[in-house]
């Protein structure tokens, strides 16, 4: 993508237009106050788009972050947010320096379909107060914290706040699908404190005065006596700070041609950004996908725009604070509204709850989790909900199949010699992983075989072993033993054999020679072992040649 300067500048201008209610939103929804909000979107926006590993990424405040510190704030108050937040960048800048980006590409998409899904719906939920013009009700759970607003707004309705919330709501909405290009947020706001101030609207309460400016840095909010108790929740939200930037940055990068983060970079950019949004007053920071997905569609190509953003956010915070703190709190809540009805993707959604039963499990799983616990809380179950439906699905691949033996054997043998061989020597073929999901099924399979002389185990479709495997290898071949029968192996792949070795699997093979190549040579020696036995009649001037350890024969 070629880079133009204006063009960058336009797309700067623009988001800055569309961040500006949103920052000062969920600044408000934080419990920390909309100059929280605009501290974050000027000092960590600029420090991300300086340092970070995406050309197109714009940071800030989220609603997905704002969902995770309202507990915090409810148990620790603003200072132990900010301790967080200089906690969590410490840990972010620790991601990237031990390279845990790449690790972004294992998170399934049921997971962040479900995980998105639920935020929207908390974000909805939280703007429930707000958007009735009642006081928020104490506690940190968000469904509870709605009911007792709703029960608030019918003791004493607030048609004013109320109207204006939906209407703004309702303007973004229709706006969008009108006109997708029109920041319809700030079109809104603007339209909603105009009305109030116009109508005296004494029911529409206002943000209320902001400082203007930013604050000087200091770091007089740590409490030392606290920080034991903040490691939890600085790591839950250092988590999500790099799960959402990450995911941000795949999507500006799914937008574009020719531009690719650099995954360790961009956790460093947010790492910094979220160690100094602190010490001017900020909540953390994230990549923000939709304010991204703005400057894409605008025509950003390089760091200068989310600069720009941030510079404008600055102008705003200096030369209109006044003008900011006459925007009704209701208006913001219907910003936040809009934005997450906007978040749910429907033909997403239900492509994936048509893909597979486990996904629709872990996309419905993350969602609830995320509505009913946290997000960090969320994340954990759904990736180890679709951690163990994937393992069963690839340990119903293991398959133990008997096979015909007698195509592979070398050499000719009457009607009488093939009968007995069948009747003798069983050969199984293990297809698929023989790992610690599956291996349990395959030893009980495998120790039940019918009375025979020989087992011969065809290895050469083993596609993944662990230590569980070839310990379950080493029993079954001990209890076949034990029952006199003589087990023999082909075809073990050379990258599977630390793990047998490591185990013992092979030395009880290489004791009598019964390892080999491939399954022909196996055969030849199950036949000799039968002829000595006294099963088959011996042959004169043939002595089992075929009889090669898989050692030698390599």
């Amino acid at each position: 993508m070629a880079r133009n300067p204006r063009r960058d500048l336009l797309a700067g201008l623009t988001v800055a237009i569309v961040a500006l209610p949103l920052a000062l939103g969920f600044g408000v929804s934080s419990g920390l106050g909309a100059e929280a909000g605009l501290a974050t979107a000027v000092v960590a926006g600029a420090l991300a788009a300086l340092f970070g590993g995406s050309n197109l990424q714009v940071s800030g405040p989220t609603g997905a972050m704002t969902v995770v510190l309202v507990p915090i704030v409810a148990q620790y108050g603003p200072s132990g947010v900010l301790t967080v937040g200089l906690i969590a960048g410490v840990i972010v800048i620790g991601l990237a320096v031990a390279k845990a980006g790449r690790y972004m590409a294992y998170i399934p998409a049921s997971v962040v379909e479900g995980f998105t899904l639920g935020i929207a719906l908390v974000i909805g939920l939280q703007q429930v107060p707000g958007a009735l013009g009642v006081p928020k009700p104490e506690g940190d759970r968000v469904l509870a914290v709605t009911w007792r607003a709703i029960e608030e707004f019918v003791k004493a309705p607030n048609w004013t706040a109320l109207g204006l919330a939906l209407g703004v709501a309702a303007v973004m909405l229709v706006g969008a699908r009108w006109r997708p290009t029109v920041p319809f947020s700030i079109v809104a706001v603007i339209a909603a404190t105009v009305l109030a101030q116009v109508f005296h609207l004494d029911k529409a309460a206002p943000i209320g005065d902001l400082p203007a400016g930013l604050p000087a840095p200091s770091l007089g909010f740590v409490d030392l006596s606290q920080l034991g108790s903040l490691l939890a929740p600085a790591a839950a939200v250092a988590a999500l700070a790099a799960l959402e930037s990450l995911l941000s940055a795949q999507v500006a990068d799914g937008m574009t041609v020719g531009q690719k983060h650099d995954p360790d970079r961009e956790l460093f950019g947010q790492g910094l950004a979220n160690l100094a949004a602190p010490l001017f007053g900020g909540v953390p920071a994230t990549g923000a996908i939709a304010r991204t997905a703005v400057n894409v569609r605008t025509g950003a190509s390089s760091r200068l725009a989310a600069l720009t953003h941030a510079a404008v956010l600055a102008v705003i915070v200096f030369a209109a604070a006044p003008l900011v703190s006459k925007i009704p709190l209701a208006a913001l809540a219907g910003v936040l509204l809009a934005t997450a009805v906007r978040m749910v993707e429907v033909g997403s959604l239900r492509a994936m709850a048509r893909a597979t039963r486990s996904d629709a499990v872990v996309l419905v799983l993350t969602a609830v989790a995320t509505l009913a616990l946290d997000l960090v809380y969320a994340v954990v179950i759904g990736f180890l909900v679709a951690g163990a439906l994937a393992l069963r699905a690839v340990a119903k691949q293991a398959r133990l199949s008997e096979v015909d033996f007698r195509a592979d054997l070398p050499g000719e043998h009457s009607a009488e010699e093939h009968a007995l061989l069948a009747e003798h020597i069983v050969a199984y073929r293990i297809d698929g992983p023989l790992f610690f999901a599956a291996a349990h099924r395959f030893l009980l399979e495998l120790t039940e075989v019918a009375d025979v002389r020989v087992v011969i185990l065809r290895m050469s479709r083993v596609t993944t072993v662990d230590a569980t495997g070839a310990l379950v290898l080493k029993d079954a071949v001990e209890k076949l033993n034990r029952r006199g029968i003589v087990v023999m192996t082909s075809g073990i792949r050379p990258g599977q054999r630390r793990a047998f070795d490591s185990v013992g699997a092979l030395d009880l093979l290489r004791l009598d020679g019964r390892e080999f190549a491939g399954t022909p040579e196996a055969i030849a020696a199950a036949r000799a072992h039968l002829r000595g036995a006294g099963i088959l009649p011996a042959v004169p001037g043939r002595q089992g040649a075929g009889h090669v350890a898989g050692e030698a024969a390599r």
